[in-house]
C-alpha cells in the first residue's frame, strides 16, 4: 500500500507544485501522464510513496521486474531533470540508502506508448 501524502503538500517529484496539482491525478488514475517527463516524475513520486500498483501499471510488461522491494528503507531525497524529449528523460535521483549514506542515480530513461498511455520501457544508468 502506498504511503499517504497530503494533496496540498509539495509533490515528491520536485516540480514545485502541490501533489494534488502534479502527480496525484496520475497515481489515482484520474488523469494519465501526458508526456514521458510527466510519467517519469510521477514514477519517481510513486517510488518515494511506495506505490507499487502505479509503478506496475506504468512499466512495460516486457521489462517490469517480478519483485519490487519498495520498503527496503531507501529514501527519495530529490529529483533533477537534465533534459527530456518525446520518448526519453535524462535525470538524477538523490537517494538515502538503508542504514545510512547517500547516492545518486543518473539515468536516461526510455518510454513508449502502450494502449495510448506512456509506460517506462528501460533506461541506461550513466556516470556522474
Amino acid at each position: 500500500m502506498a504511503l499517504p501524502h497530503p494533496p496540498f503538500k509539495p509533490c515528491p517529484c520536485g516540480s514545485g507544485r502541490s501533489y494534488q496539482a502534479c502527480c496525484r491525478p496520475a497515481h489515482t488514475g484520474e488523469r494519465p501522464a501526458p508526456t514521458a517527463e510527466a510519467l517519469m516524475r510521477s514514477r519517481y513520486a510513486a517510488f518515494a510513496l511506495q506505490d507499487e500498483p502505479y509503478l506496475r501499471r506504468t512499466w512495460h510488461p516486457d521489462t517490469c521486474p517480478a519483485d519490487l522491494d519498495l520498503a527496503d528503507g531507501t529514501r527519495y531525497l530529490g529529483l533533477t531533470v537534465h533534459g527530456a524529449g518525446e520518448d526519453w528523460v535524462n535525470f538524477t535521483a538523490r537517494l538515502g540508502l538503508p542504514g545510512g549514506g547517500r547516492t545518486k542515480l543518473r539515468e536516461r530513461s526510455r518510454f513508449v506508448r502502450l494502449d495510448g498511455a506512456w509506460v517506462y520501457l528501460d533506461g541506461d544508468v550513466q556516470d556522474g
